[in-house]
């Protein structure tokens, strides 16, 4: 004979097994200690980020920045025409050592009989303005097309002089050719993505006439080998994140091809021993980035995965169902990642 309370219980397991998986927000038993530093331990440059919204007040944003210890932000939303003006004058302008601007390109144009040569001019014109690099968005290769509907490849001939004229005149350029490996896969029940992908359906690259993941790699690996004199920065960890020895390998491959860690905290978290492995060893080849709006609590969650071994810890993203881990990394590491890259590789930076 079944008592109430039996029964009671029962219905209550039931009720569990139909949780949906949306629902599902488990809270950890794991008692950890939070070493989150209030700033960084060295001064910081952020070589990637987007400052459009910050024009109205950049004093409010130095502010901030003081008080995280962020020497200095480059700011990728230069553009070109009034738009570079406009980023020039209310940020470089006012506050020189504060701010870098990078200035972009319209690959819209790339059929134009003088693309290549108008181009390079435009962006010669734009570092003589003020502008300390040039930045690269994933629309060159999964967004622009041509008359006949095709994507532009970023490995594209007609854009050699754009890369040329960005090795002459010493500027790098910040690249970004793809998205996480699963944004690639299908949706289903195996893609880890499966909560962020369905927030942003238009970040699924999956099927249609889309490029695979590793061709948009090596397309961008292309280019860098066609231009050994042009610095490219490749955003997001190559945008391979989650295959870091593979990253390690065409840093040794290409001398010219350098990193940063923008919005893959997340990833680099949850394995911390390779993670740790691949910033020591390629110290000098990764530059500190956030690619999110400039907010406390973003910068100190960097700072503790940089900085402390502070174990299983919410990273702050939506992009998996997963924690990270400290890496714990030596100062001399830390300067390098945090400033020392960027003020060799970013020309007009200093500390």
């Amino acid at each position: 004979m079944i008592d109430a309370k039996d029964s009671r219980l029962e219905r209550e397991t039931m009720s569990n097994r139909d949780l949906l998986l949306k629902d599902f927000r488990p809270r950890t038993a794991l008692v950890t200690e939070d070493h989150t530093p209030d700033r960084a331990r060295l001064p910081v440059i952020d070589a990637h980020n987007h400052l459009r919204h910050a024009l109205d007040n950049p004093a409010e944003l130095i502010a901030l920045m003081d008080a995280l210890n962020i020497r200095t932000i480059v700011d990728l939303d230069g553009g070109w025409g009034d738009q570079l003006d406009q980023h020039l004058s209310r940020l470089k302008a006012p506050y020189l050592d504060r701010f870098a601007v990078f200035a972009w390109v319209d690959w819209s144009e790339v059929e134009e009989p003088d693309f290549g040569k108008a181009w390079s001019s435009r962006l010669r014109a734009a570092v003589q303005a003020g502008a300390q690099g040039l930045k690269v968005f994933k629309s060159l290769g999964l967004g622009y097309r041509d008359q006949e509907g095709h994507l532009i490849p970023v490995d594209d001939r007609r854009l050699d002089p754009v890369w040329a004229t960005a090795g002459e005149v010493g500027i790098p350029v910040l690249i970004h050719s793809a998205d996480p490996v699963a944004f690639f896969w299908p949706l289903d029940e195996t893609n880890e993505r499966w909560d962020e992908l369905h927030q942003h359906p238009d970040w699924h690259f999956y099927g249609k006439d889309y490029p695979s993941f590793m061709e948009l790699i090596e397309a961008q690996l292309r280019v860098v080998e066609r231009h050994p004199k042009t610095t490219f920065i490749s955003a997001h960890v190559l945008s391979y994140a989650e295959n870091l020895r593979y990253v390690a390998q065409q840093l040794d491959r290409y001398p010219n091809l350098f990193c940063d860690f923008s919005a893959r905290m997340g990833e680099l978290g949850r394995q911390p021993y390779t993670s740790r492995w691949f910033l020591i060893e390629y110290a000098d080849r990764v530059l500190f980035g956030t690619d999110i709006s400039p907010n406390p609590k973003t910068y100190r969650i960097y700072y503790r995965c940089l900085e402390t071994a502070d174990e299983y810890f919410d990273y702050g993203g939506g992009q998996g169902r997963y924690h990270i881990y400290g890496l714990d990394l030596p100062d001399e590491v830390l300067r390098k990642v945090y400033h020392e890259n960027a003020c060799r590789l970013i020309p007009g930076l200093g500390l």
